[in-house]
């Protein structure tokens, strides 16, 4: 039989860096001065999820979500102001279709329901003083 040769290739142990170390890279890349990429080359980072690892750990933004290694993180706030947005416009269709009712009752009963339901409700908080 042919005796097997094997060649045990010692790969370079995975390096340590500090916290103050992964701080100052995850502030770089939030400020959007440098994509993943160049904070990889810059620092000489072999892995290629570290930088995004660091993110999840050390940062202010949220890094949930798989993103474009070369797209800034975008501020939670502009998330929030979306959000509000979304709720904003759904409010005002939401009058606009009570406007209507009260437009439809109003014709269909020949009488203004809000004066109506206004008139009945101060009737009954002037008997709730009493």
């Amino acid at each position: 039989m042919s005796q097997l040769k094997f060649k045990l290739v010692s790969s370079t142990p995975p390096r340590k860096y500090s916290e103050a170390f992964k701080r100052k890279v995850v502030k770089e890349y939030e400020e959007g001065t440098l994509t993943k990429v160049q904070l990889m080359r810059k620092y000489q980072l072999r892995g290629k999820s570290s930088v995004l690892a660091w993110c999840r750990k050390f940062g202010k933004f949220d890094h949930s979500s798989p993103r474009n290694s070369h797209q800034v993180m975008k501020d939670p706030k502009d998330k929030l102001i979306k959000e509000l947005q979304k709720k904003l416009k759904y409010a005002e269709e939401k009058i606009i279709v009570y406007d209507r009712l009260m437009e439809i009752t109003n014709k269909q009963l020949d009488t203004d329901v809000k004066k109506k339901i206004e008139q009945r409700l101060s009737e009954v908080l002037k008997q709730e003083k009493k």
